[in-house]
């Protein structure tokens, strides 16, 4: 039943439905209907939910021809903003834009952590840091759940690497799980309550997460005393009674693999008791009734893009912006000036969001050139500026999609026709079964599905390529599936007789096969590529996520002189006093599926940075990417620096409103921008290896590891700077909280960011980090106003867990509180006085 038909239903009563349903309707509810929906019960009135992700926005049921959606900043743009309540709003617009899709459940947020900067999915995620991750994670869900939709918590827990994800065995000790990884859940839980957790692809300790009781019933269920569902990732469920047993109650997505007539076989011989299986019905029960009485939920899936939600998400990007350096004042700029370089990669590419489940078709998309020329051409004519661009360097993961330059064989610019076949290329006269005009030149088919079509299908890709220039073009396709391109008929790249494993598409795709073509601008090719779904892959690759239908991606670029292209770039920085320089990663380099090798930028990056730099040491540096980069050696030459994350839909206007002083920047580094990758805590073990890996750092994750070993970092957590100035005094801690004064000390209005650390006692029996984030407030102050601000401190302030007494431990002591602007920048110092050692349990 689609979800749109779920307000004609009528109401059901879940405890009716478990003592009425038979065995196999209880176990059909235990899983999907198919990739997004639950299973309906039509004769007891049961109706099927439906799920979208992503955390950062709704995509809907399509990965490709879907239909378009708000894409809000990524995880660590967030974790930057500092700002509860502003997140709290961003959460409204995602449940907003859930409803709008038709769905009632969302696959977000993720609270995983930032344990090294090559994570592929670190941009998902909030923060290195547990507390601030768990606390932005609970209001995101509260304003998501406001609008009346369920939030699903993920991924529960240690899922902080891509490889082998499916297979890899978390080793870490319980004082770390529990005062890093776990604790950001568990202050979401209590601050947020989502409706739904789910569990991780890996195993931690030797057990997958959702085949492990301790984890989903014993922690969860009761020590938490969390009342709603758990479900699998996708494809993350790997038994029958194992799971049902542990406390998985719905595995998706649908078709089911391990429930059905297994999950029967499995109650009939009472490997899984009638009791248990009667539990997990309930929560999916329990689940489908709360979303059913959700009101506003369209009956197709549509799209919203009001102007309100505009201004919200530029905001939000905006106050991610972290300016890093402002050494000769260069910032900010003023909309006036005449003429203005624009240089670097990030500057066209429209660096939105990230790869994988976070990726989805934005309504629109505003790149950083476009909103720099916006600011620029607010109030006068486009022509009383001079803005010059040069890209400087390719910089890239994969070749660029043909966007704009290709169009459907009936000329729908910017478009592909694809059309799917029952049989192979090789038979003659095959019958077209089904069509469909897909946006870009790439392809995600996981969820598709039509009636008379198998897992083992056929499809043509077909248009027609108009180059942009009369140049020599490199062209590149990947694929998970087969795939093989003609231009004009003939053959030019084959990706099916021989195939090379890759980290394309979640990390079960080809390498990207290529070749030269020379072609003329002004004459139109014909484009065509035969592709085989995923069952055709000739690919094996262990660990990684399976999903069906397969994908594939077509792109090309005319290829350019890496020497001359630099040259330019900086012959344009030399006279041109006003530069602003966008360098980064993407998508394509930053995806769920795969992790990054290291934390340099691609290509000739840093030398385009370098000599531009030589060229004009007043250039205005702006670095993008959802995860730490490495700066060297160039850092040390820059005198105005930003950074931006992945921005979603306002991503240009964010960053411009931010240069040009529209918004004074607030944005505070929720990760350590360390000096090297070998200085990182993780550095020796963060690969798999042989199936497992070792979290061997301990507690010790971020700028905890940094204080400890006394080690130098090239930007600290939580450092920002604004183009005001704030005074913090008169401290006063008690046992409740803080409280002290903080005055704009400058000309200009801001925000101020308040960061409370903890200490340690020095009677403290347990070797613990030099100091932990425990409280943060961002305050809004005009020029020369003061307020007065309060951070509660609850009982995590000051506890650690005890391994051996099996619950948190507040050792009686004198704690330091320090209040910051950064982790190393300390403003004010007090004392916390416990006077008695407590145990406690539970949230």
């Amino acid at each position: 039943m689609a979800a749109g038909h779920v307000s004609d239903q009528l109401p059901f009563d879940v405890e009716t439905v478990i003592s009425e349903a038979t065995v196999l309707e209880k176990i059909g509810l235990l899983s999907g209907k198919d990739a997004w929906h639950t299973l309906d019960i039509p004769r007891l009135n049961v109706p099927s939910i439906r799920f979208t992700d992503g955390p950062n926005g709704a995509r809907g049921t399509r990965f490709t021809a879907g239909v378009p959606a708000a894409c809000l900043p990524c995880g660590s743009a967030m974790g930057a903003t500092w700002n509860q309540d502003l997140i709290q709003r961003a959460g409204v617009l995602i449940g907003e834009e859930v409803k709008v899709k038709g769905a009632r459940g969302w696959l977000g947020p993720t609270v995983n952590m930032h344990r090294s900067p090559l994570g592929g999915r670190g941009f998902e995620s909030f923060a290195e840091d547990p507390f601030l991750s768990g606390k932005l994670a609970g209001s995101y869900i509260k304003g998501a759940q406001s609008t009346g939709i369920v939030s699903t918590l993920k991924h529960f827990v240690a899922n902080d690497l891509e490889h082998e994800r499916m297979a890899v065995d978390v080793k870490v000790t319980g004082r770390a799980l529990r005062e890093i990884y776990m604790l950001p859940f568990q202050i979401a839980l209590k601050d947020g309550n989502p409706g739904a957790i789910m569990t991780s692809y890996n195993k931690v300790n030797g057990t997958h997460v959702s085949e492990s009781r301790e984890f989903i019933e014993d922690i969860l269920r009761e020590e938490w005393q969390f009342k709603g569902m758990v479900m699998s990732d996708w494809y993350g469920t790997y038994s029958t009674s194992d799971a049902l047993n542990a406390g998985l109650d719905l595995e998706m997505p649908g078709p089911t693999r391990w429930r059905g007539i297994i999950a029967d076989l499995a109650v009939s011989s009472r490997k899984v008791t009638h009791r248990t299986l009667d539990a997990r019905a309930r929560k999916v029960l329990e689940l489908v009734k709360r979303c059913s009485k959700i009101d506003g939920v369209s009956p197709v899936e549509g799209k919203r893009d009001f102007p309100s939600d505009r201004v919200l998400n530029r905001k939000v990007a905006a106050e991610s912006i972290v300016l890093l350096k402002n050494d000769n004042k260069v910032l900010p700029l003023s909309a006036d000036i005449d003429e203005i370089a624009l240089i670097g990669p990030n500057m066209m590419n429209g660096a939105y969001c990230g790869g994988g489940s976070a990726q989805l078709d934005a309504y629109y998309i505003v790149n950083n050139y476009e909103g720099i020329v916006s600011r620029l051409t607010q109030h006068r004519p486009r022509t009383d500026v001079k803005i010059h661009y040069e890209m400087g360097t390719r910089a890239y993961g994969f070749l660029p999609l043909l966007g704009q330059t290709v169009s459907t064989p009936d000329s729908q610019i910017g478009k592909l026709r694809m059309r799917f076949f029952d049989q192979p290329p090789t038979v003659a006269d095959r019958e077209v079964i089904d069509e469909m005009i897909i946006t870009e030149s790439t392809w995600q088919l996981m969820g598709y599905s039509h009636p008379r079509i198998s897992a083992r299908f056929w499809t043509d890709v077909e248009g027609v390529f108009q180059p942009s220039e009369s140049a020599t073009f490199e062209w590149g396709i990947a694929c998970y599936g087969t795939a093989s391109l003609f231009i004009d008929d003939q053959l030019v790249i084959d990706n099916t007789t021989n195939q090379e494993a890759g980290n394309t598409f979640f990390g079960k795709g080809t390498t990207e096969k290529k070749c030269l073509l020379d072609m003329e601008k002004g004459t139109s090719y014909k484009i065509r590529l035969e592709f085989g779904s995923a069952a055709t892959t000739k690919v094996i690759k262990p660990g990684v996520v399976s999903y069906g239908g397969g994908a594939g991606r077509i792109g090309a670029a005319p290829m350019t002189d890496p020497e001359s292209s630099i040259e330019r770039a900086v012959q344009l920085a030399k006279r041109c006093k006003h530069t602003i320089m966008c360098v980064g990663l993407d998508k394509d380099l930053e995806s769920e599926g795969y992790d990054r090798a290291d934390m340099n930028l691609p290509g000739a990056t840093s030398e385009l940075i370098t000599r531009v730099l030589q060229a004009n040491p007043d250039t205005i540096v702006v670095t993008q990417s959802g995860t730490p980069i490495n700066m060297q050696p160039w850092v040390a030459k820059t005198t105005t620096q930003v950074h931006m994350w992945y921005g979603g839909n306002e991503s240009g206007n964010g960053l411009a409103d931010v240069l040009f002083g529209v918004e004074n920047p607030s944005g505070r580094l929720p990760v350590t921008f360390p000096v090297a990758i070998e200085d990182t805590p993780a550095f020796l073990n963060f690969e798999s290896e042989r199936g497992s890996v070792v979290y061997g750092e301990g507690i010790y994750v971020g700028y905890r590891y940094y204080e400890k070993l006394k080690r130098s970092v090239t930007f600290p957590f939580g450092h920002g700077l604004s183009y005001t100035t704030f005074f913090f005094s008169a401290l006063k801690v008690s046992s409740e909280g803080a409280k002290f004064k903080v005055r704009n000390s400058g000309s200009v209005d801001g925000s101020a960011v308040a960061q409370l650390y903890i200490s340690p006692a020095p009677t403290n029996t347990i070797s613990r980090p030099i100091k932990e984030l425990k409280g943060f407030s961002k305050v809004f102050l005009l020029a020369g106003e003061e307020k007065e601000v309060f951070i509660p401190l609850d009982r995590l302030a000051t506890s650690f867990w005890d391994e051996v007494l099996g619950c948190w431990v507040s050792e009686e002591g004198i704690y330091g509180v320090y209040i910051g602007e950064s982790s190393v920048e300390i403003c004010l110092q007090g004392s916390l006085h416990v006077d008695k050692t407590t145990t406690w349990s539970g949230l």
